[in-house]
């Protein structure tokens, strides 16, 4: 069988799926905000699920950021307590044996394509808004990493900026300023919402009241799809995939869907935008379904 990890800014997920692929068992534990900590609950879960199961599992970690190819060490993650650290190392020592380990986005998008709302696709870009903005590319099932181990990280590109922008170009946890994420995730998002109407709101919130039809919310929501827009455009003028698949909590908004095709034509380099943009189908659960695929 095979235990998939996915280890995110807050919540910690663990699932074990059979030979087949079948969902067993399914644990969510909050994510310690330091090293130690986080690498505690990694192998909490593992060894309590094959205790469980009396049995020897692959194990499949997707985490923030990538590793390193000259140091082994995670780079560029928004958990920043596990950049510059050996995290697959660290795991394997504790655990005794090798394992997978992957950027969240990856197996996002690996899981997205393989039996997710992707699966009619030969080119899946899976993206995750969230706390952070982070992207993956698959192609062929077969996740596409790069030379570098940073394929799909659109959120550090800089946000395309316009004449009448209201937005500030907001410092980046990276290091650079303006970058995609600080325009586009949950935090930036509410953010921003701060800085046009001086009103302190999460993001889930300013979304409900779009739903709900407050006039000041939705307008804020398509000044958003149009940020959004502009940072999508950068990857189908590159990668031209036939879907991007949404995952993380501000794919939840509905207005996404009817309206974000209309918008990439204003930036997309192409007569048509025909690219499907789609939400996820297995939900929270897709970034650990792909980690634990890794070892299928």
């Amino acid at each position: 069988m095979h235990i998939g990890i996915d280890l995110g800014g807050t919540k910690t997920e663990s699932i074990i799926l059979d030979k087949a692929g079948k969902e067993i068992e399914r644990i969510r534990k909050d994510t310690p905000k330091n090293y130690n900590g986080t690498l505690d609950t990694v192998c909490e879960l593992v060894n309590y699920l094959e205790d469980k199961y009396k049995i020897k599992c692959s194990v499949g970690v997707g985490s923030p950021g990538a590793l390193s190819k000259e140091t082994n060490c995670i780079k560029g993650g928004n958990s920043t307590w596990i950049n510059d650290r050996p995290l697959k190392k660290d795991i394997e020592l504790r655990l005794n044996r090798k394992i997978f380990l992957e950027n969240d986005a990856n197996c996002f998008a690996l899981s997205e394509s393989y039996d997710g709302a992707g699966i009619n696709h030969e080119i899946v870009f899976g993206v995750i808004i969230g706390t952070g903005v982070g992207g993956g590319l698959v192609i062929n099932n077969k996740i596409v990493s790069g030379f570098n181990n940073i394929t799909g990280e659109w959120g550090h590109n800089q946000m395309a900026e316009g004449s009448n922008d209201k937005w500030n170009r907001h410092d980046c946890y990276c290091g650079k300023k303006g970058c995609i994420e600080t325009y586009l995730s949950g935090p930036g998002f509410s953010k921003h919402f701060f800085d046009l109407h001086n009103i302190q709101l999460d993001a889930k919130i300013i979304q409900e009241n779009a739903n709900n039809g407050d006039e000041k919310s939705l307008e804020f929501v398509f000044q958003y799809l149009d940020y959004f827009a502009r940072g999508l455009s950068q990857v189908i003028n590159i990668i031209d995939p036939g879907a991007i698949v949404l995952g993380g909590g501000v794919s939840n908004m509905k207005q996404i869907y009817g309206n974000i095709n209309a918008k990439l034509k204003k930036y997309v380099f192409s007569d048509t935008v025909n690219t499907e943009v789609l939400k996820n189908k297995h939900g929270d659960s897709s970034g650990v379904r792909g980690a634990a695929s890794l070892g299928r």
